[in-house]
């Protein structure tokens, strides 16, 4: 007996929606996960065989390729553009996961590289590992780590403005807030 399983996931911020298909297109398995990580692995953990695993480049694919990598026997990000054939037909997350299923079990989807955790990092530095803190060209970043507002508009605690306003207690011809004030 075949234990390969085809694992699509639709994955969305709360939930991920996944279809189970056996080596000739039977759908074995459904289900509706949290998107949390001992959930994500609980599952993974629970099943037997082979696992190929597939879901579409989004705002979760790194994290979730950074996840289940060293879980699964073989994982494709698969390009959402490229899959004309997840735009047939109706439209659901429950259909969505199974198509994704079924097109890794035919080998018909377009991969998107996910290198190894290194290369997509912004360095060493373990402030800047999480996203929400990584800082965006031009900023500076404070000691905190977190640009301050209008930084990045004409230099360091620098503020423009328009220069047909006057701006009380600074210079007309200058973009800079006076050094005496404190910028917001």
């Amino acid at each position: 007996m075949n234990s390969e399983k085809y694992i699509g996931l639709d994955v969305h911020q709360a939930t991920i929606v996944v279809a189970v298909m056996d080596s000739t297109g039977k759908l074995i398995m459904e289900s509706i996960l949290e998107t949390e990580a001992a959930t994500i692995l609980q599952f993974f953990a629970g099943l037997r065989g082979t696992l190929s695993v597939t879901f579409e480049e989004g705002t979760w694919s790194a994290w979730l390729y950074d996840l289940l990598h060293p879980h699964v026997d073989q994982l494709v990000v698969c390009n959402p553009r490229k899959n004309a054939l997840l735009k047939d037909g109706n439209k659901s997350d429950r259909i969505d996961a199974r198509k994704l299923a079924d097109l890794l079990r035919g080998n018909q989807l377009k991969p998107v590289y996910h290198g190894e955790t290194g290369v997509r990092m912004l360095g060493a530095v373990p402030e800047l590992s999480d996203h929400r803190e990584r800082p965006v060209a031009g900023h500076e970043p404070t000691e905190s780590g977190v640009p301050q507002l209008g930084d990045s508009l004409c230099g360091k605690r620098c503020l423009l403005h328009p220069a047909s306003s006057p701006v009380a207690g600074k210079d007309p011809g200058s973009r800079c807030a006076a050094s005496s004030r404190t910028t917001l």
